[in-house]
């Protein structure tokens, strides 16, 4: 036999499990879209920022060739090239995985790229802007040790709750209980139950004094 506090605490622990593991995945997708589409627009930004300070250079000829190699040599995250013939000109936004040239480690490295069209002196560059994503997954680690953390906050609270429930919001059932083992037809003593002030509890107590005078009087007669 299990105590009625424990056959509905146990169903409550068992939900909070199923949504805290659903959970986990959920925050994955959620904060890597999230991520995705601000590291879409910091790429954006890129783009528009780099199309800016290479028309404010006001350079032609050799002189932009040899900056736009220069920018492509010091800038490992952007690369700038002609637009090849049949180019549609269109915006293309993509996720690849690699690693990085100049890393040390053999570890493999997403990255949220952006490859767009810029103008320099009326004429178009195709642009990509790489940008490092595996702070994301950082990100989701933390939220999920946040989360267990809050997890077990949870159910130790509601253990201790239920331990502090079961020996007072429980009491006057309980010493109803203990009335009615005291009860004894013969003697036909009247019992005096408890107020109580949760509304059930009183109106057990009541619906029991009105079943035992019954049963007296039955009794008697």
């Amino acid at each position: 036999m299990k105590a009625l506090l424990s056959k509905t605490t146990k169903p409550f622990l068992i939900y909070v499990l199923i949504v805290f593991i659903i959970s986990i995945p959920a925050y994955y997708f959620v904060v890597d879209a999230i991520w995705k589409a601000e590291l879409d627009e910091h790429n954006k930004i890129i783009a528009d920022k780099t199309s800016y300070g290479l028309n404010q250079l006001q350079l032609t000829g050799e002189d932009l060739k040899n900056s736009i190699a220069l920018w492509n040599s010091i800038q490992p995250g952007t690369n700038i090239q002609n637009t090849k013939p049949g180019d549609s000109l269109k915006d293309s936004v993509y996720t690849i995985n690699r690693q990085q040239p100049y890393a040390d480690q053999p570890d493999i490295d997403r990255f949220r790229s952006l490859s767009t069209v810029i103008y320099v002196n009326n004429k178009g560059f195709r642009l990509t802007v790489e940008t490092n994503i595996e702070e994301s997954q950082e990100t989701i680690g933390i939220i999920a040790v946040t989360t267990i953390f809050f997890f077990i906050l949870i159910v130790a609270g509601l253990l201790i709750l239920t331990r502090r429930l079961s020996t007072t919001a429980w009491k006057p059932f309980r010493d109803t209980l203990e009335n009615l083992r005291t009860f004894n037809l013969n003697n036909q003593a009247e019992i005096k139950f408890n107020k109580s002030d949760i509304v059930e509890f009183e109106e057990l107590n009541q619906s029991l004094s009105k079943l035992i005078d019954h049963t007296i009087s039955v009794y008697k007669t």
